[in-house]
């Protein structure tokens, strides 16, 4: 014989007194369930670091001699309280976009940049702002820049696009990002190679071809992943360039 006073759930009316408890209990778990499973899955993730574009730096503007490594680089000659002489900055476009076509006429010369800074710890990279007021020539003759020949290295550690590693993205690095890295270096946007040990004191190193050239196709699969490579390693100011051999490459476990 059935109990006609047993409380008995029903979407669309009111929830029985009896039942009221258990349905709060059941609403409290869930809550404090999802929560605790987004805080744990928030812990797990590695630190993005402190990468970010530096807008309260305010616009930026130096004078230096333009290199293409393919990537173009500027070695600056005359900076400011934030950018000194000696320093050389990584130049990339707004997006995913390289600044060819501004820089290549003037590679060898003297030129005015200006824009906004991206800062990862001592890895930074300078988005010109648009127009020739980005980058355009200066007066004056170019002083001859030294490269230092560094010799063969092999290393272990990840390439990333420059762009997002120095805080266009957080994380701009690892497995997560590989699809963005890749797009940015398609676009030209000069790549980096974090090394797990410091090379002459840094972890960052702008990668190229072996004979410096843009980074080799066969290099795409392995960007993002943990990998091992051999190559020669050259400063240009207080930048490191490695020049990648391909048929090194090695995904490590």
């Amino acid at each position: 014989m059935s109990d006609d006073n047993k409380p008995f759930f029903v979407g669309y009316l009111p929830v029985p007194q009896a039942l009221r408890g258990l349905l709060l209990a059941i609403c409290v778990l869930l809550v404090s369930g999802f929560a605790g499973f987004g805080l744990a899955l928030g812990v797990a993730q590695d630190d993005p670091g402190e990468g970010a574009f530096r807008f309260d730096y305010g616009r930026q503007t130096v004078t230096g001699v333009i290199e293409l490594t393919p990537y173009p680089l500027l070695r600056v000659t005359q900076g400011n309280e934030r950018i000194k002489p000696g320093h050389t900055l990584m130049l990339a476009g707004g997006g995913k976009n390289n600044v060819d076509s501004r820089a290549i006429p003037l590679e060898g010369q003297l030129a005015q940049a200006s824009g906004v800074i991206l800062e990862r710890g001592d890895l930074d990279m300078m988005q010109l702002r648009g127009g020739r007021g980005g980058l355009d020539a200066a007066e004056g003759a170019a002083p001859q820049m030294e490269v230092d020949q560094l010799g063969r290295w092999k290393l272990a550690g990840e390439i990333c696009d420059g762009k997002c590693l120095a805080g266009a993205m957080r994380p701009g690095r690892g497995l997560a990002h590989k699809a963005c890295a890749n797009l940015c270096l398609l676009g030209g946007v000069p790549p980096v190679f974090v090394s797990t040990r410091p090379v002459e004191g840094s972890q960052f190193l702008l990668i190229t071809g072996p004979d410096g050239e843009r980074l080799p196709e066969k290099a795409y699969d392995y960007v993002a992943q943990f990998i091992s490579l051999e190559g020669d390693v050259e400063r240009r100011g207080d930048l490191l360039v490695l020049r990648m051999d391909p048929d090194t490459l090695e995904v490590l476990k």
